[in-house]
């Protein structure tokens, strides 16, 4: 995520959260709340992946269009629900899976 930020890409995390989540989720994940650009927590947003809107506010928010958008998750719903929205979107199956998709795109 630093190395994206670093080339000028915009680095935003959307998780399904819930009230006890939110209490402990930006202190237990320093690495991603430091890398990220924004963080946006459904319990915040009122709704969840992979519900339309959820991405389609993001979207937006963030001015992205979903030509322009990759999408990670390791859910294969949540995948579904943001490829139905025109976004690329890439199941994570393992820590080599992001890695291996930008080495295969910056070729």
């Amino acid at each position: 995520m630093h190395k994206l930020r670093e080339q000028g890409h915009r680095v935003v995390v959307l998780s399904n959260t819930n009230r006890l989540h939110t209490t402990f989720w930006p202190e237990e994940y320093p690495e991603i709340r430091d890398a990220a650009d924004h963080i946006y927590l459904s319990q915040d947003l009122g709704m969840r992946k992979p519900e339309a809107r959820i991405y389609q506010h993001v979207l937006q928010a963030e001015g992205f269009s979903p030509d322009d958008t990759v999408f990670f998750d390791d859910n294969a719903d949540n995948i579904e629900g943001a490829n139905q929205l025109g976004i690329t979107s890439i199941l994570v199956k393992d820590k080599t899976t992001i890695p291996d998709y930008f080495a295969k795109v910056l070729c």
